[in-house]
């Protein structure tokens, strides 16, 4: 069987050693800052992450914006005519329609390579949870599943992959349509923090309320308490609105807890952090269910 390649987006928010380390592809996503168009690449070079959230602390504005067919084409063909197939692991299509842009570019290609076999999957996943699925796509490559067999693994696995997400500013989600003006007034006012998740169908969900900083870490703890499947040999990832500290705490919350084999800790990129903002936290880990 032909070898094949896992290709994700930079919404995975994989640092760019990682990426090398698993061998994967992974396009970039567009943002705009205040008007001017970027591109968000897991290396950076177009604007640094700490510099993107000092300037929505400023008060500047972002938008983000899907992939387009057209470049799924442009990324997916040169694999493709280097003989090998394709695995490509989608941002939620509850929060964007960049994996709906790939089906469009993957039914266009297989008319011109009758031979190749493209694979889109539907993470129903965001941020660094949509870099856990990846991660451990890789691994079970590598432990000798064909592209059928790792589609199929990764169908029965998404959602048994838990999203918790706290975030510091109810604002950027009021501007997401994620809860009203008034409860992000008030919620701001009397220092009540959100506990949100991402459901079955890929969509971010607020599920209770907190007062406090550092009750909202802790709940993302007992969340993953309630939920995790069994945490041995376990690998977690944590994401974080420029907000290193916090994450380290709440990694260490877990090791006191759980005998977790790692905790990957990587920043939120523009794509997700224009939408929860700087001070975001969220944590990610293999549950019996979401």
């Amino acid at each position: 069987m032909k070898d094949y390649v896992i290709i994700t987006e930079s919404t995975a928010d994989l640092s760019q050693d990682m990426i090398d380390e698993l061998g994967i592809k992974v396009m970039p996503m567009a943002f705009e800052l205040n008007g001017k168009s970027y591109m968000h690449y897991p290396d950076t070079r177009e604007m640094n992450i700490h510099e993107f959230y000092q300037r929505l602390k400023k008060g500047e504005k972002s938008v983000t914006s899907l992939i387009n067919t057209e470049a799924f084409l442009e990324f997916f063909e040169p694999i493709l005519k280097d003989g090998k197939d394709i695995l490509y692991i989608a941002f939620s299509s509850g929060l964007s329609g960049t994996y709906n842009s790939s089906l469009l570019a993957r039914e266009e290609l297989l008319e011109k390579y009758e031979d190749a076999k493209i694979i889109c999957i539907d993470s129903k996943a965001a941020c660094a949870g949509e870099g856990l699925l990846v991660y451990s796509a890789v691994k079970k490559k590598e432990e000798g599943l064909n592209l059928l067999e790792l589609g199929s693994w990764l169908e029965q696995n998404i959602l048994k992959l838990c999203h918790w997400f706290t975030v510091d500013d109810l604002n950027h989600l009021k501007r997401g349509g994620r809860v009203s003006a008034f409860s992000a007034g008030i919620g701001t006012a009397l220092n009540v923090k959100p506990i949100l998740h991402v459901d079955n169908e890929g969509h971010l969900i607020p599920m209770e309320k907190v007062r406090g900083r550092k009750k909202s870490l802790y709940a993302l703890l007992d969340h993953m308490i309630d939920t995790c499947a069994p945490a041995k040999g376990q690998v977690v990832f944590i994401g974080h609105g420029d907000t290193y500290e916090d994450a380290e705490f709440l990694a260490d919350l877990i090791r006191e807890k759980f005998d977790v084999q790692d905790i990957i800790i990587n920043p939120i990129g523009p794509i997700i952090g224009t939408h929860s903002g700087p001070g975001t936290i969220a944590l990610f880990f293999f549950g019996t269910q979401r």
